[in-house]
């Protein structure tokens, strides 16, 4: 597990943790690596194709086979079979191209998690003129 990214082993711990469901949808996924990495925000966020397929091949040599397959709204679908599968070259491409206009969890997420990020800042101190003190012009 050392040759995988930090955001690569959220989801392959995320996976082993829900190895029992017979398919398991990207956003359930999602969620499970949010909650695993104590991730705030990105609430609408998926997983990146490219980790993903890394992940499975990886449990793969860890007797544990996943197979890949995209639904009709290019939503990754995981599900439980007796051998690894990954998605055909057509259903990729798709797949990739709608990921430019999504966003997706990757390793600068889990960075900010533990750097502690930064919080936008809210203006909570209203600045009032006070028309008494400015002087007549």
């Amino acid at each position: 597990m050392n040759d995988l990214t930090a955001i690569q082993k959220e989801i392959v711990a995320a996976l082993e943790q829900m190895k029992e469901k017979s398919l398991i949808t990207e956003a359930v996924l999602a969620k499970k690596v949010r909650e695993n990495a104590k991730i705030q925000g990105k609430n609408k966020a998926g997983i990146c194709l490219k980790d993903l397929e890394i992940c499975i091949e990886y449990l793969a040599e860890k007797e544990i086979p996943f197979a890949l397959h995209l639904n009709s709204a290019n939503d990754i679908l995981i599900k439980k079979e007796d051998v690894y599968k990954l998605l055909e070259t057509d259903a990729k491409k798709r797949r990739q191209s709608s990921e430019k206009s999504i966003s997706v969890l990757t390793n600068g997420d889990l960075r900010q998690k533990t750097s502690g990020g930064k919080t936008p800042k809210k203006r909570n101190d209203r600045k009032k003129m006070n028309y008494r003190d400015v002087e007549d012009y």
